[in-house]
């Protein structure tokens, strides 16, 4: 029986990622280009720009509010001294 050699799968960054998909983007560079000098499949750059694109407005979406930044932590703080209670009870019954 032959084993099958795979071929190592190279990873990038998200920065490298993203700085791809922007230069697409803007027009900066065009696909063919991008493909050529960092010898990246076409397809794989269109996904990278088509995740750019779908996810953009989750990066720039509106922002937190300090009122509700404060309520959040508030409800955090909240149902942690809630645990550390519960777990006080439960370690006292077990000594």
């Amino acid at each position: 029986m032959s084993e099958i050699k795979l071929k190592n799968r190279r990873t990038f960054t998200p920065e490298f990622k993203l700085r791809m998909a922007v230069q697409i983007v803007s027009g900066q560079r065009s696909m063919a280009e991008l493909s050529r000098e960092h010898h990246v499949k076409d397809t794989v750059l269109a996904r990278w720009r088509d995740q750019l694109l779908e996810r953009g407005s989750e990066i720039f979406g509106a922002p937190v509010s300090e009122k509700e930044k404060i309520e959040e932590l508030e409800r955090e703080i909240g149902r942690q001294h809630m645990e550390l209670e519960i777990l006080k009870k439960a370690s006292k019954k077990l000594l």
